[in-house]
């Protein structure tokens, strides 16, 4: 987390000056931080925006549901291969804290009742690591920006996209 902090600045610059299509959906992400500025907040965007940015699908990370319909969302769940969840009170607007933050590993509810999506994100990628798992293929760059950027193991051999990534932060 420290990590995240110490880049947030420098990252959120980089995310922000993305174009297109791309960079509309980072600014829809990013637009939480003035809702409500808190040091999670900052963290979750950001993580959902370099998936963004890396051209991958935050939403096959994090799924995001309703507290209204219990057994549709249990039903969801059970058929998730790896991923975070949030479940919010129905109507609840972004300033609010969820019900509840969780990991899923192949359909079973591993760890719940996190209290966000940053410490959700650090503890997925624990258990990734030390259960030796192969990062989600469609979330391959985020992963390797966490573990070579954030979490600074293997740093030698960076791919192209999180090189780029790297040296435009540094700038």
């Amino acid at each position: 987390m420290s990590q995240l902090d110490q880049y947030s600045d420098q990252l959120a610059r980089v995310l922000c000056k993305k174009g297109g299509e791309v960079g509309r959906k980072i600014k829809n992400i990013m637009a939480a931080i003035h809702q409500k500025d808190s040091v999670d907040t900052r963290r979750a965007c950001n993580l959902q925006a370099v998936a963004l940015y890396l051209n991958e699908v935050p939403e096959e990370l994090v799924k995001e549901y309703d507290s209204e319909d219990f057994e549709e969302t249990q039903r969801k769940l059970d058929q998730t291969l790896i991923g975070i969840y949030v479940i919010k009170h129905p109507g609840s607007s972004t300033d609010q804290a969820p019900e509840d933050v969780g990991i899923i590993v192949e359909g079973v509810q591993v760890l719940t009742g996190l209290n966000d999506v940053a410490t959700a994100f650090a503890l997925l990628f624990g258990i990734i690591y030390d259960l030796n798992l192969s990062y989600p293929t469609d979330l391959r760059y985020t992963f390797e920006f966490i573990q070579k950027i954030l979490m600074e193991l293997d740093t030698h051999r960076l791919s192209n996209k999180i090189q780029v990534l790297k040296n435009k932060m540094l700038e």
